[in-house]
């Protein structure tokens, strides 16, 4: 992504209430809000006029961030429509200040960040993805290709407003002087931190069986199995595809089958800590 000036108003003067947010030499415009400012964010301009949106949450079943993709050419009415909806707790709108997004531009805009959700979704990047159908729709090869610029903007603005699970992973690793290891009978994992999280890279091993008391991670772990992201491979378990977790915690303890500190089992090829990297950093 290019550089940018982003222009940032705190309606009610703190972060985590209404705001707006813009970029430089940009015709869009991004609206956020707590669900408990519902009542005033669907009373303001932008979010009256055609536009998408994301409701962001928490799953009540699996307990993981949860996300609600959607469009309208009246968003303030279909987010008090959303009312029963009872995962969500905060909504962010974006639509267009020269007002020249079309049903067709908005149902296009919808349907591409609802795949990039949902491809999320399947690497475990903690994104359950509410929708329960597809969307989108044709446009003109110009008119696609604008609305692919559109989009760029609207996700390097989401970080800004607390949505960052669009955020691209950070794939090379080869020669990389901050690559970790997380070591277990004779198992390597690899990984490193990011903006993002914690990363384990695609071919890092795990046990196979984790332990009885590791109930929680049990969970989670059965769950990268059913996704195809662990195969069982001559006794371990290998990750397909690189994987972000929340915690270089919770990313050791899938590797290493239950509760694991990750600030002392993640070291660097020397055997130092990461936990002592990071002392060091602060130096």
């Amino acid at each position: 992504m290019q550089a940018a000036t982003i222009k940032l108003f705190l309606v009610n003067g703190t972060a985590n209430s209404l705001r707006t947010a813009e970029l430089s030499n940009w015709t869009g415009k991004a609206v956020s809000a707590p669900r408990i400012e519902l009542a005033e964010l669907v009373k303001r301009d932008e979010v009256k006029s055609p536009g998408f949106y994301l409701l962001v949450g928490v799953d009540p079943d699996s307990g993981e961030r949860a996300m609600y993709i959607g469009e309208s050419e009246d968003v303030s009415k279909r987010l008090n429509e959303h009312k029963d909806k009872d995962f969500w707790n905060a909504a962010t709108v974006f639509s267009s200040k020269d007002e020249n997004l079309t049903k067709a531009h908005i149902r296009y805009l919808e349907g591409q960040l609802i795949e990039k959700a949902k491809s999320l979704s399947q690497t475990d990047q903690s994104v359950v993805v509410m929708n329960a159908k597809e969307s989108g729709a044709k446009l003109p090869e110009s008119d696609a290709a604008e609305m692919n610029v559109f989009l760029e903007k609207c996700l390097q603005l989401l970080p800004v407003l607390g949505i960052s699970d669009f955020e691209e992973k950070e794939q090379q690793i080869s020669g990389d002087q901050s690559l970790l290891f997380c070591k277990i009978k004779g198992l390597t994992a690899k990984g490193k931190r990011t903006a993002n999280g914690f990363i384990v890279y695609a071919g890092s091993q795990a046990v196979l069986e984790h332990r009885p008391s590791a109930k929680r991670m049990a969970a989670k772990r059965d769950g990268l199995v059913e996704k195809g992201i662990l195969k069982e491979v001559e006794g371990a378990l290998v990750f397909t595809q690189d994987v972000v977790f929340g915690s270089p915690s919770t990313a050791g303890s899938v590797v290493r089958g239950g509760n694991t500190n990750g600030l002392t089992n993640w070291k660097n090829s020397a055997g130092v800590q990461l936990k002592e990297l990071e002392a060091a950093e602060g130096e």
